[in-house]
């Protein structure tokens, strides 16, 4: 099955972990038709708790839940699921090392209409900064789905970004996701684009804008932590430049993460993402994406500009 959408993606990984182990349950914050957490409440209503508008208290029920042996997905608007609930993530989950998948949906600017107290630019930054969270960001709803079957086998807590809006996939579908394993998904030899999200998809666009001008290679880093410093030297060595993109603050998300990475092997880099600041609400995602200049030429010309052309 090809998807279109990470939230229905993520329904139906959902049901299908939930056929696979009476073990998974699932918990919302009043937003289960949009997180598309009631998609598994249809079909397994008993493994199914709604917590109302009350965060913090579903990711302690979750702790709880995780503690008596069930493997329990936490559903909100991300901006809710990381910034609502850190306290309780980090002292209930992140510190014992308990089996909690965190799952933030509407990430960056796809919850176009409700503005910046709704759109999660600094999600990643926050939930990377804990110890013993995996961290992952799939490209597309293809890739969104086989995140969750993979997040179901990690035995620790994971924070999983969902984005809102329908965008036809770019990984195949029967792809396994093994965490760490970020793929190249167009070879280069001057410039290495490192791009999560929905900005996979731009970079691969911007790649086509960049024919004959610049050698660029495009690589999806769908796990932000834990981040695989070898695979990073390797995809980097010989390239004159490395260009992050990221629906996200610059400050704390993945450019912060490779630029860490590359620290005993620093190249030129340039990131492109949101520029310390909010988002705010528009007409449709396309406009915001354009108005914080999230477009494959932006990321084309920033790349032009770090080759030296």
């Amino acid at each position: 099955m090809t998807h279109v959408n990470q939230r229905i993606a993520y329904g139906n990984a959902l049901i299908e972990l939930g056929q696979r182990n009476k073990n998974v349950v699932v918990l919302d914050a009043d937003l289960g038709g949009s997180t598309m957490g009631r998609m598994f409440e249809d079909k397994f209503p008993g493994r199914h708790f709604e917590a109302g508008i009350a965060e913090a208290n579903m990711t302690s029920m979750a702790a709880g839940l995780a503690l008596t042996g069930k493997i329990p997905f936490v559903n909100s608007f991300a901006v809710f699921a990381s910034g609502r609930s850190f306290d309780q993530i980090r002292q209930s989950i992140a510190i014992g090392n308990v089996n909690v998948k965190i799952v933030g949906s509407s990430t960056g600017l796809s919850d176009f209409g409700d503005g910046a107290t709704h759109q999660a630019i600094e999600d990643l930054a926050i939930m990377r900064a804990l110890p013993n969270l995996t961290v992952l960001s799939p490209a597309d709803p293809n890739e969104a789905y086989q995140a969750t079957l993979a997040a179901a086998e990690i035995n620790g807590p994971v924070y999983l970004r969902i984005n809102r809006a329908d965008y036809p996939s770019i990984i195949p579908a029967d792809k396994p996701f093994v965490i760490g394993e970020n793929a190249v998904l167009q070879d280069g030899d001057e410039v290495v684009i490192f791009a999560t999200g929905y900005m996979v998809n731009l970079a691969l666009e911007a790649a086509k804008l960049l024919q004959g001008k610049v050698s660029a290679k495009v690589v999806n880093i769908h796990t932000i932590k834990p981040m695989n410093s070898a695979k990073i030297a390797e995809l980097t060595a010989g390239a004159k430049a490395i260009v992050t993109v990221e629906e996200h603050n610059i400050v704390g998300g993945l450019g912060s993460a490779i630029a860490e990475v590359m620290r005993h092997n620093p190249l030129p880099m340039e990131f492109v993402g949101l520029n310390d600041t909010f988002g705010r609400s528009a007409h449709n995602y396309a406009e915001l994406l354009e108005y914080f200049e999230l477009t494959p030429e932006k990321i084309a010309g920033t790349a032009v500009k770090m080759a030296g052309k």
